[in-house]
């Protein structure tokens, strides 16, 4: 298996897609196109006022090859969401089936969504979750069918609309991603998965995912993304909403493998009450320019989270990465473990905050950056802020920087292994431990991914 897989586009041609650049007309346009109600639409108009007049963040990688105006903000395929595949069209549904998907749904999956550049094309979950009361829905379709629910928790509170410059964009023009809601004491024990595609060129794709996790609950949800290889520009700015409620737990994971050509903005929060559990779990990969940190916002005592993440950039990428966790209530906890590989050109970033406000006395917090070098070029830097404002609290941080040594290659040659072998088997052992938190088949798709950026980025 190659990068042919991911960065091979569709012939597909939609129904629909706006002219390219963002407009109040665009926002308008989206909205009505999905039949939305009038709050949304405001929602939308609001935010656009404010990414109007807020300028580029002045920190983080260079942003100068990404040109707002050239990008098409709303393409719909000329597909229906089904709920099988076999009425799917067939060139969409060819994309996800080399992509996997429909073998994974069968094989390890409660439920599947798979969205194609604005929409979603197919959504399924499995009738005994449906029993138990688990709402598992394209967000478009939540939105019409759950509308109270989606009004009191979609961007009021975890993501506010005004955060930053690309959550306003996102705001405005989002379109498709999931929405699920787990019961009080329902445990969905087969993960859920959202597969993202976007097939057009100079496209973008905003999707959003609201997560509500009632007390006592616990889930696992697994988001994969792709794009082709375009020799324009395209952007992803999604935004992820997860609500932990008190003592539920949550696993989210994360493998996005966008092209070289896509800049990756995304931002994911969670919000956890007392005795709640988020565990972040992040693969990124693929694309030009990322810029990602997921965050947890520890609300309620005892909470707690932990973030496990592994970045590769290779020549011409900068993967800008970390994680966000701030503790507001007591006795609350967290653990941060990031791993970056670099090669040729690339350069990885760890960029992170810790807070532990007053009232979160007894709170702990540590922190882990290992960086791998492949070679001299490669690059690795380390952004660490850590805001500790009460005495009563724990706080560590370790930051390692290593690189791929003659002596340890030598080595595994003279067992009989070739030079690339040799770095393949290196690169597995330092990746170990994001790959055993994985589900199986998300682990050998994790090292198969890696094992092609590494080949790819070296020839």
């Amino acid at each position: 298996m190659d990068r042919s897989v991911y960065d091979n586009y569709s012939l597909h041609k939609g129904k629909f897609q706006t002219k390219p650049g963002l407009t109040r007309d665009v926002v308008a346009e989206i909205s009505k196109q999905k039949n939305e109600p009038a709050w949304m639409l405001e929602k939308r108009l609001r935010a656009f006022e404010l990414y109007q007049n807020t300028p580029l963040q002045n920190w983080g990688p260079n942003l100068d090859g990404l040109d707002l105006d050239k990008i098409i903000y709303f393409s719909r395929p000329d597909a229906a969401e089904s709920k099988t595949w076999e009425d799917v069209p067939e060139d969409i549904r060819d994309t996800f089936d080399k992509l996997g998907i429909p073998e994974a749904e069968k094989q390890a999956l409660g439920g599947v969504g798979a969205q194609y550049d604005s929409d979603m094309v197919y959504h399924n979950l499995k009738q005994d979750l449906k029993d138990k009361g688990v709402i598992f829905e394209n967000m478009d379709t939540a939105l019409q069918e759950y509308p109270d629910l989606v009004k009191k928790y979609f961007m009021t509170q975890c993501i506010p609309i005004n955060d930053h410059k690309f959550i306003m964009l996102h705001a405005a023009v989002w379109s498709g991603g999931t929405f699920i809601y787990v019961p009080k004491g329902v445990e969905v024990e087969l993960p859920l998965q959202a597969y993202f595609r976007m097939n057009m060129e100079a496209g973008g794709q905003f999707e959003h995912t609201l997560i509500i996790a009632d007390e006592g609950s616990k889930l696992t949800y697994i988001e994969g993304c792709s794009a082709p290889r375009w020799n324009a520009s395209a952007l992803h700015a999604g935004g992820v909403e997860i609500f932990v409620h008190r003592g539920s737990q949550v696993k989210y994971i994360s493998i996005e493998n966008w092209s070289k050509n896509t800049y990756n903005l995304n931002t994911k929060r969670a919000l956890v009450d007392a005795y709640g559990t988020i565990e972040w779990l992040n693969g990124n990969m693929g694309s030009g320019v990322t810029m990602l940190y997921p965050c947890s916002i520890l609300r309620g005592e005892y909470a707690r989270s932990d973030s496990l993440g592994i970045a590769f950039a290779g020549e011409g990428q900068e993967q800008d990465t970390g994680s966000k966790v701030i503790h507001v209530a007591p006795h609350t906890k967290s653990t941060i473990s990031a791993k970056s590989i670099s090669q040729g050109n690339g350069i990885s970033s760890y960029r992170g905050l810790v807070k532990i406000l007053p009232k979160a006395v007894g709170s702990e917090s540590h922190i882990v950056c290992d960086a791998l070098l492949m070679n001299d070029g490669a690059k690795s830097d380390t952004y660490p802020v850590m805001q500790v404002e009460t005495n009563d609290a724990q706080i560590g941080h370790e930051a390692r920087v290593g690189k791929v040594g003659e002596e340890e290659v030598f080595y595994l040659m003279s067992r009989g292994m070739t030079e690339a072998e040799a770095r393949k088997m290196i690169v597995n052992g330092f990746i170990e431990p994001v790959v055993k938190a994985l589900p199986l088949e998300y682990a050998i798709e994790l090292n198969r991914l890696i094992e092609i950026e590494i080949t790819d980025s070296a020839t």
